[in-house]
């Protein structure tokens, strides 16, 4: 059935990109809307696309200079909304928008720049066609843990655990013992709500454990992880987001400082 525009209508273009995957339907989707200069939306539009959207984050792309266009652009804005509200970092979002501008848009930079609500990020097209991105890294300090037991509880039941700390991003982040496996790490099921009720002061939580260079800890090709996650986020209206790049800001300087590596895997 053909569509008949409405006078003055705004039409924005508007993709779903699988990040962190080499497999279509894999990985972790989002949606990635641009804006031109000309086509500045509200915040409450941003917000009801991204609930309307229903993905872990919808990312919206705005050229900052009247000249500038999605080819030949360097620098843009970027926000990020999640069903329920707006948040200051996503990293699978930020690969999503790049990739678009990249291989949809052929935008001929090498390295484009976002401007966030975390500060310039940057994302680099390698020769291979793959997309570098950095992000911050934050730093994590121990907890009382009378004071998240609950929390904790809900997250992983009686499943034990080695350590939690707790981010200057506000997410808790519980490794456990080494001698669990990655079973016992995939088989956790919080709910929602018992999540929400234990804590109103963390943003996320990230369930961690060390890998074991065991067969449940290896990849395709027989590499061994140096580590395995999981982050739930009831609070931001995710139940789990899976392949996540803010939960790996949190995730990368810890690990680096336990096993005492620079490149993890």
């Amino acid at each position: 059935m053909a569509y008949n525009r409405k006078p003055n209508e705004t039409i924005l273009a508007l993709y779903i990109v699988d990040a962190f995957t080499k497999h279509p339907f894999k990985g972790n989707s989002a949606a990635v809307c641009l804006l031109p200069y000309h086509q500045s939306i509200p915040s409450n539009l941003k917000q009801s696309i991204a609930s309307e959207m229903n993905l872990s984050e919808t990312a919206f792309v705005s050229i900052i200079e009247e000249e500038d266009t999605f080819e030949n652009a360097k620098h843009f804005a970027l926000q990020w909304y999640t069903p329920t509200c707006e948040v200051t970092l996503c990293g699978h979002a930020t690969l999503a928008s790049a990739a678009v501008l990249f291989s949809v848009y052929n935008n001929h930079s090498d390295i484009l720049e976002f401007e966030t609500a975390s500060g310039i990020l940057t994302a680099k097209k390698l020769r291979d066609g793959k997309i570098q991105i950095n992000l911050p890294a934050y730093e994590s300090s121990p907890v009382a843990l009378e004071n998240y037991e609950r929390l904790i509880k809900a997250a992983i039941g009686s499943c034990p655990y080695q350590e939690v700390v707790l981010s200057d991003s506000e997410k808790l982040l519980i490794r456990l013992r080494d001698d669990c496996t990655r079973q016992k790490l995939e088989q956790l099921k919080p709910q929602d709500a018992e999540l929400l009720a234990a804590s109103s002061d963390v943003r996320g939580v990230i369930v961690t454990l060390k890998g074991s260079g065991m067969d449940d800890c290896l990849d395709d090709d027989g590499n061994g992880y140096d580590f395995i996650s999981r982050y739930f986020v009831p609070w931001l209206g995710i139940s789990e987001d899976p392949v996540t790049g803010s939960a790996h800001s949190v995730l990368a300087p810890y690990w680096a400082k336990v096993l005492n590596k620079n490149a993890l895997y």
